[in-house]
């Protein structure tokens, strides 16, 4: 089975007593409609999965997600080095940890290539995200990196921009990775929203043997996040084992106030029903633990929960710690830094994009080994043999 339970018996033993009081409340109704699974630990372990072949695709998607030692799989030819330089980093916030994440990881790939970089940060307001932007145009840099916003958003100032010939680069910008034309971005840095969401269902069909009742928890005023729950849910229910409880729509704005009650509320209805949870970010379940304490639920679940975005430094100690989140599919931030700077590079030589995806990765207590962030092996020696650094 998964590797946390691998690692934890304790906790497999408490999951598999979960599953089979479970499968008491399936036994009066339709097979298979309700998450449930076989008699004690010992006898869960051989039960069949509630989607056989499913499930056994999700667990192999799940353990190959898990790979930490993996190699360098990104760009091996580019341009050397240009020289001098110089990127304007404009955040939608430097609150947000993957912003600041990527931009950390902009400023230390540009010291080894050589190039100067100026962060703007645009406070998380509509109108402090123009104002930076409108000061980074200003300042007439060799490329300008988009910073976790919508670059629509900012049409005039782009527009500007590309007046002036300034390339724009992206860091979650857009919901899709690679080049755009309307807005027009030299390339866009992400991962892909389709595999962040398949992995995080499959892991919630790998993690119950293909019995579960599932919470996912999305914020439907932000397209992307919409997308990307609904590609949850559809994942979800390609295992005839599993069972949508509810589709809960909290924005971000209001998760710290909306969530406790959510979360209490769903507990009132589901109780032991409810085996796993599945968020578009991960900080629902910082907001959702409160309740969790209040109703005595223990930290290392059920609910097993999973955060289908960005991976901050906050989620992996609930991870590490077995606080209300058992998994997250993490963002590569320095890697994506690095990558924006190698963008840039291709594009002052008049070379394009490198059409580089990171691959997903699913880290648990199992595999985190106490670091706060996913910091894959390879690539700060694959872009200096590129750079000629």
């Amino acid at each position: 089975m998964h590797g946390n339970r691998r690692a934890t018996p304790g906790l497999a033993k408490a999951r598999y007593t979960a599953a089979a009081l479970l499968l008491l409340a399936a036994a009066a109704t339709v097979a298979g409609c309700e998450p449930g699974s076989s008699g004690d630990a010992a006898d869960s372990t051989t039960a069949p999965a509630g989607c056989p072949a499913v499930h056994a695709r999700a667990r192999a998607a799940v353990d190959q997600a898990e790979r930490t030692a993996v190699p360098w799989n990104g760009p091996t030819t580019g341009p050397g080095a240009v020289t001098g330089k110089t990127l304007v980093y404009v955040a939608q916030t430097m609150t947000n940890p993957g912003v600041a994440g990527a931009a950390n990881g902009v400023r230390e790939a540009a010291r080894v290539i050589g190039w100067n970089v100026r962060v703007i940060d645009g406070g998380g307001t509509p109108a402090g995200i123009q104002a930076a932007m409108s000061e980074a145009v200003a300042l007439k840099p060799s490329g300008i990196v988009i910073g976790g916003f919508d670059p629509n958003a900012t049409s005039q100032h782009v527009a500007r921009a590309e007046e002036a010939r300034i390339p724009l680069v992206g860091w979650h910008a857009l919901a899709t990775p690679g080049p755009s034309r309307r807005p027009r971005l030299f390339t866009n840095v992400t991962t892909r929203v389709e595999d962040v969401a398949a992995i995080s269902a499959r892991w919630i069909i790998s993690d119950s043997h293909g019995h579960a009742g599932v919470v996912v928890i999305t914020d439907a005023s932000i397209p992307f996040a919409r997308d990307k729950s609904e590609l949850i849910r559809k994942e979800l229910e390609s295992c005839a084992g599993v069972q949508l409880l509810a589709y809960e729509n909290i924005p971000i704005s209001d998760a710290s106030s909306r969530t406790p009650r959510e979360i209490s509320s769903l507990l009132s209805r589901f109780q032991d029903r409810w085996t796993h949870s599945v968020a578009i970010n991960d900080l629902y379940f910082a907001d959702a633990a409160p309740a969790f304490r209040a109703a005595s639920r223990k930290g290392s679940g059920p609910p097993f929960n999973i955060g289908a975005g960005d991976g901050d430094p906050s989620a992996f100690q609930r991870i590490e710690s077995r606080q209300y989140q058992a998994a997250t599919v993490p963002e590569p931030l320095s890697l994506q830094g690095w990558q924006i700077v190698d963008e840039f590079n291709r594009a002052f030589s008049g070379r394009p994009a490198s059409g580089y995806v990171a691959p997903v990765h699913l880290a648990t207590a199992a595999n985190s080994d106490s670091t706060t962030t996913w910091d894959p092996p390879g690539y700060r020696d694959g872009y200096r043999r590129i750079w000629g650094r």
